[in-house]
Parts: structure tokens; C-alpha cells; sequence
């Protein structure tokens, strides 16, 4: 499997690995990319989720976007969480695109949601599909809208396994991206794409990382989901991760939840409930303990040192471990844990993070190469 750091193509040596000269890599030299990354003036908005005000087919054809904005349409392996496309709107916007959520029905959706969100019946027109991974909601989209050039995006992390229904749509696939090198391997197995070119830009929500400014005291504490439901799967751990935060409360300590978007809310009301997204909150943690997921890279960015806790039902890639100082499996482990984590050293974040800063510029970058591609034929 190759991979090439678009951050290298595009906005020099900063956003690499090599900036920090040979064999050394800083924080600083990942974070500095956020500066490099601002351009583009804002322009155009986004619908409401649930307001239905996606243009239908018919309105405004032909690419060159003579007649309308450029429109990606793009599907998720957790087909109403929209949290995952999120991150991708304030740059969309800049450069004046739609992107549009394909869901299911509007029985998942939340109103208010700033994504816009359209059922496979009322797709808009549209330049590309993206899908996120290759379950059965992209599947199935990539099937339906088999007229529509087609990009795989890794928004979130998969295992190194292939995907039963990889094989339906991989062939068609122009292009494939990745936020970082470790997860571009992981998804290339998963996709079972046989060693493919895979695109590295990093993970949108590091554009706009908040300055680490820790309370004394404060562990945040980041939450899977503890019940499976149809927008997606769970994970186990939760009640290790109950236990640990009883016993840094005890010790004394504050204890911050941020909070999965699909997490029950009512296992962690008696500590404080962030109301900001867990990277934000993180800034405000002195230490972070948590069950490993697709958040660990980003808040490790933030320069907060990460506890996870593993348990032997719980499948996860390699590079989700590797941000992490410790991990424990016992509740008897998270105070020593906890007074001995450090941040995660630089070359190791950015093996699992990526380059920080501009991402969702150089996604769409990506994704508009592969639309005028198309457009020619």
C-alpha cells in the first residue's frame, strides 16, 4: 500500500513528518499547519437538516457548475450520524459546495442538525458519492447511484479486515483518502483495495484545535456508546470506564464527560457533561481517560496525555492504542495510570493523526480533482 501526504503537495514541509528536520517531529511542527491552512473567503450557507431545502433532481444540471454550487453526495456506515460530516461544512462553505448526507429516511434525523441530509428518493443532483466505508448503507448507495463518480473517505476508524460488500464498488473507486498513514493502511485492508494509492489529509476536526489550557484537577473522561441502535454499533467498556471515574472522583478529582454523540446521557449525570464537543472540552483536561476510538488521535493534538481502557471484547486498530500513555484494564489501574501519563511523543501522533490543520481543505481538494476528472469524460 502506498500513500502520499497531500499536506506535502500542497502547503510545504511544515504539515510533514520531516518538518522538524530528520527523525524528529514536535507538536509544534504538526500544529503550525493550522496557520498554513486559512485561505477562502465564506461564502454561501448550509440547510437545516429536516428543512428538506436540498434543490431535487432536475434543478440546476452540468458539471463545471454552470447553473449551481458543486454537490457531493456522501454516505456513512452509521447512516443518521451525522457528526462525522460535520467537521467538512465551514470549509464547504468557504468554497461554496453543498454536501449533502444520505440517510435511510428522516426517522434518525435531529432537527436542527447544521448537515442537510436527503433520502436515496430525493438525492439532489450531484457531482460525486463519497462513502465513508463499505457497510451496508454505502453499499447500497454506491449501487443506486452507480451513475455518480465515486471517492472512499475514511471519516472515522474501521478494523484491517475487508468489508463483506467492499468487492461490490471498490473498482469504481477514483481516488481514496485517509486522515493519517497508520489509518490509510488500516483502510486499505479494509477495503481490500491491494496496496492502492491512498491520499493523506488529515482529520477535519484538527482545523481548529483549541489551545490546551488544563484545570487543575480536570480528567475528561471520553465515553463510547454502551447499546448498539440503528444508526450504529457499540462498544464494550463502559462499565471499566464507570468504574475508573469513581475512583478519580473519590481521589478528588473533576471529572469532564465528553460525551458520544449516541451515548445514554443518563449513565454519567452525576459529573459534569461537557457541553461543548470532547475536542474543545479536552482543553480543559489535565489528563484524558477513555475508551479508544476515532476521537483519541485528536484530543492527543490538543497535547492532552490520553488512559484508555481495553477490554478483551473490544476490537480496535493498533494506532488507537499507540496515542495512548497507558491503558488499563482493572479500575485499580487508572490513578497510578492517570499521575504518570505524558503526552504522546510526535512521531507517533503523527502516524495516527495525520498532518493538523487545513484537512478539510485538502479533502475537498481531493474530491474537486476527481469531479473535473470526471466532467472531461
Amino acid at each position: 500500500m502506498k500513500f502520499h501526504d497531500t499536506a506535502r503537495d500542497a502547503a510545504g514541509s511544515d504539515l510533514a513528518p520531516e518538518a522538524a528536520g530528520p527523525g524528529r517531529f514536535t507538536r509544534r511542527s504538526l500544529l503550525v499547519g493550522a496557520l498554513s491552512g486559512a485561505g477562502l473567503v465564506l461564502t454561501g450557507g448550509v440547510a437545516q437538516a429536516g428543512s428538506r431545502q436540498v434543490p431535487g433532481r432536475g434543478q440546476g444540471h452540468g458539471n463545471g457548475h454552470g447553473h449551481r454550487r458543486p454537490r457531493v453526495l456522501v454516505a456513512t456506515n452509521e447512516p443518521w450520524g451525522t457528526y462525522h460530516v460535520q467537521p467538512l461544512l465551514h470549509e464547504a462553505r468557504r468554497q461554496g459546495w453543498d454536501v449533502v448526507q444520505l440517510v435511510p429516511d428522516l426517522s434518525g434525523v435531529t432537527p436542527g442538525d447544521p448537515v442537510t441530509v436527503a433520502t436515496l428518493d430525493d438525492a439532489p443532483d450531484a457531482d460525486l458519492l463519497v462513502v465513508t466505508g463499505a457497510g451496508d448503507w454505502p453499499a447500497d448507495c454506491a449501487k443506486r447511484l452507480r451513475h455518480l463518480p465515486l471517492v472512499a473517505s475514511s471519516l472515522a476508524y474501521q478494523l484491517p479486515v475487508e468489508a463483506p460488500r467492499a468487492a461490490e464498488f471498490r473498482r469504481r473507486l477514483r481516488a481514496i483518502t485517509a486522515s493519517s498513514p497508520a489509518e490509510a493502511a488500516v483502510f486499505d485492508d479494509y477495503l481490500g483495495t491491494g496496496r492502492r494509492d491512498i491520499a493523506v489529509v488529515g482529520t477535519p476536526q484538527t482545523d481548529a484545535l483549541p489551545r490546551h489550557a488544563p484545570e487543575p484537577g480536570t480528567v475528561l473522561v471520553l465515553t463510547s456508546v454502551t447499546k448498539s441502535d440503528e444508526t450504529g454499533g457499540s462498544a464494550p467498556g463502559t462499565e471499566l470506564l464507570l468504574a475508573a471515574a469513581e475512583r478519580l472522583a473519590a481521589e478528588g478529582r473533576h471529572i469532564l464527560v465528553g460525551l458520544h454523540p449516541r451515548e445514554d446521557r443518563s449513565l454519567w449525570d452525576r459529573y459534569e457533561i461537557s457541553s461543548v464537543p470532547s475536542v474543545q472540552a479536552s482543553a480543559r483536561a489535565e489528563v484524558a481517560v477513555g475508551i479508544p476510538g476515532t476521537v483519541f488521535p485528536v484530543v492527543a493534538a490538543v497535547g492532552v496525555p490520553l488512559v484508555g481502557c481495553t477490554d478483551p471484547r473490544l476490537q480496535i486498530p493498533g494506532y488507537l492504542l499507540s496515542v495512548c500513555s497507558r491503558t488499563i484494564s482493572s479500575a485499580d489501574e487508572v490513578l497510578p495510570a492517570v499521575a504518570d501519563a505524558e503526552p504522546v511523543p510526535g512521531k507517533v501522533l503523527y502516524e495516527a493523526v495525520g498532518p493538523v490543520g487545513g484537512s478539510a481543505r485538502r479533502l475537498l481538494r481531493v474530491w474537486q480533482k476527481e469531479m473535473r476528472h470526471a466532467s472531461r469524460r
